[in-house]
């Protein structure tokens, strides 16, 4: 018996999953299903387009596609305006649901709905490439802008901002994205950090990044600290991170065309504006002997126009399986779906659905190996699909309106934004308009 299986999300986590399915040698049949024409997720959308390095796991990624051993299945929506989840578990034995965790955290401040305050997750989206956020074309009239958080996004949001657009227009950012920052007025990208210099636990590398851009310079607020010394910390990034900021702080301020303020012991208070952010007031914060962040009732008010918050996301429920609201999560023991305290036969979760939004993309490998290892031990006692045969799934799928992308679609896309790269000295250029990438995929005329 061959056992059929989906895989719900054709991301870093969903992809491991089929990779370790298809290496396990067990007799399975194996389909990744996402709702966009496009795989990859999170590498595509989330990864910024400078990180040329980070994307390069997509060669790992693509591998099962490669001889077939896989199929893509694009444009597949399921649920509202697509295929129900009840009738899709009608043709496979077992569902694995990677979606990952797409909901920005809210920062809990008043005006942080004014228009112009985005989370971060959007605004990475759109800046991208992903169809839902074409539409996002945030103002950037202003000079100022002020990104909240301490991670990895904040620094990404902030560089993207920061960098000329001869700099991205080497990458794979949309046309319609690079001209809106090569007229771009931001100057001053402020990013607020709640705890001090000798806290922050960026990635080194990232760090490192923002000090050099061709025309940006980051200019260091951490109100003395690292001026009169600070304890060294005992882990080794946060070292390096120290002595980066350390030399940082040195340096005279120079007549680059923006800069990156790095705002230590700095939290947001309020969003200021009449309908569109003109302000956001900060307090200064400070470090208590319990490592607790407090308030020091210290006030500023810093002049911009846009605000971005990366302080996290959180799962969107998946309509059919239960979820924890508190974790953003569905319920799981090992990957396996529990509702009520039971198993729920054939459905499993990886990836952040699973775990929560933690990790980076490698953290995905060990985790769909733990999900994939108990679908496996369950697969001799999973119930029989009603409708196993992949003609039946078609069927299906043309009855809701549904014109899958199949792996070869993808790559006549694939191929369409490589020649437009060709076209500005860029290895590719995003198509990111749904109707453009259907109509690439589909071997539709294509415009650059």
């Amino acid at each position: 018996m061959t056992y059929r299986i989906a895989v719900i999300g054709a991301g870093p986590s969903g992809l491991y999953a089929a990779a370790a399915l298809l290496t396990s040698g067990e007799p399975v049949s194996i389909e990744v299903l996402d709702r966009l024409p496009a795989p990859y997720g999170l590498v595509r959308y989330g990864v910024a387009p400078d990180h040329v390095k980070m994307k390069s796991v997509i060669r790992v990624l693509q591998k099962p596609f490669d001889p077939a051993d896989v199929e893509f299945l694009g444009g597949v929506r399921i649920g509202d305006g697509g295929i129900p989840l009840d009738e899709l578990r009608t043709h496979f034995h077992a569902i694995v649901h990677a979606t990952g965790s797409s909901l920005d955290r809210a920062l809990g401040v008043p005006g942080e709905d004014l228009a112009g305050s985005y989370g971060s997750g959007e605004f990475v989206s759109w800046y991208c490439g992903h169809p839902d956020f074409t539409g996002l074309d945030p103002e950037l009239d202003h000079p100022g802008v002020a990104v909240v958080g301490a991670g990895n996004v904040a620094l990404d949001v902030a560089r993207v901002l920061a960098k000329s657009a001869e700099e991205m227009a080497a990458t794979d950012i949309p046309g319609p994205v690079l001209d809106a920052l090569r007229s771009s007025a931001v100057r001053d990208v402020h990013v607020l950090i709640r705890r001090g210099p000798q806290h922050v636990r960026f990635t080194p590398a990232e760090l490192r990044q923002i000090g050099d851009l061709a025309d940006a310079q980051v200019v260091v607020h951490d109100d003395g600290l690292l001026a009169a010394g600070v304890e060294e910390p005992d882990d080794r990034r946060q070292k390096q991170n120290l002595g980066m900021l350390t030399e940082w702080v040195d340096r005279p301020v120079g007549d680059a065309e923006r800069r990156i303020h790095l705002r230590f012991l700095r939290s947001p208070v309020r969003v200021l504006g009449d309908g569109r952010v003109s302000g956001i007031v900060v307090e200064r914060t400070a470090v208590d002997a319990s490592g607790r962040v407090v308030g020091t009732g210290e006030e500023e008010t810093l002049d911009v126009g846009l605000v971005v918050r990366a302080i996290g996301y959180a799962g969107e429920p998946i309509p059919g399986l239960p979820f924890d609201e508190a974790t953003g999560t569905v319920p799981n023991e090992g990957g396996r779906v529990v509702a009520d305290g039971v198993a729920v036969p054939g459905a499993y979760v990886t990836g952040w659905i699973k775990r929560g939004p933690t990790g980076v993309i490698g953290t995905n490998k060990g985790d769909a190996q733990e999900t994939v290892a108990a679908l496996l031990a369950d697969l001799p006692t999973l119930p029989p699909p009603a409708r196993p045969e992949p003609e039946a799934l078609r069927e299906a799928f043309a009855a809701h309106g549904i014109r899958p992308v199949d792996w070869t679609s993808w790559l006549r896309l694939d191929a369409e934004e490589v020649r437009r790269g060709g076209l500005r000295g860029a290895e590719r250029v995003k198509v990111a308009e749904l109707a453009e990438m259907l109509d690439a995929a589909h071997g539709a005329t294509t415009t650059p």
